[in-house]
């Protein structure tokens, strides 16, 4: 999924106003920023454990929560943010992927635009084609 530049379309509402897109350089980031991620995990395993020893639980789950909402920026980021939205005073907030769906099904409109280097042209895709991709994106992740 590395290197084919994505762009995601989305329409929030049936106002047509409401269209907007989002542009990745690869699949992969489109679902959730993943190559950041990944470095929010490496940074779990190998520093987590120094930080809570000179700092406090609080300093920590502050900056780890900092860190994800600067790197979430794919369509697992945009609900997350929406998530937050609605519930500002809620700090954990958990979901799981039927509300992810539910959330991709919600929307008027969404699809993708995935550049395929050997015809040289963009290839469309569809939410269920989306949907596709986020599960087995966050399945590689929780692995």
């Amino acid at each position: 999924m590395a290197n084919r530049h994505t762009i995601v379309l989305m329409q929030t509402s049936q106002n047509r106003a409401t269209r907007t897109f989002m542009d990745y350089d690869s699949i992969s980031q489109a679902m959730d920023e993943e190559d950041d991620q990944t470095k929010i995990s490496a940074l779990n395993r190998s520093v987590l454990w120094l930080l809570l020893v000179f700092t406090s639980c609080w300093e920590v789950f502050s900056f780890m929560e900092l860190m994800r909402h600067r790197l979430a920026n794919g369509i697992c980021g945009l609900y997350e943010r929406k998530l937050k939205e609605l519930n500002p005073a809620i700090r954990n907030i958990t979901y799981d992927i039927g509300d992810l769906y539910n959330f991709i099904d919600g929307l008027a409109d969404m699809s993708a635009l995935v550049y395929d280097h050997a015809i040289q042209a963009f290839l469309p895709y569809d939410r269920q084609w989306i949907k596709q991709k986020v599960f087995q994106h966050l399945k590689k992740l929780a692995h």
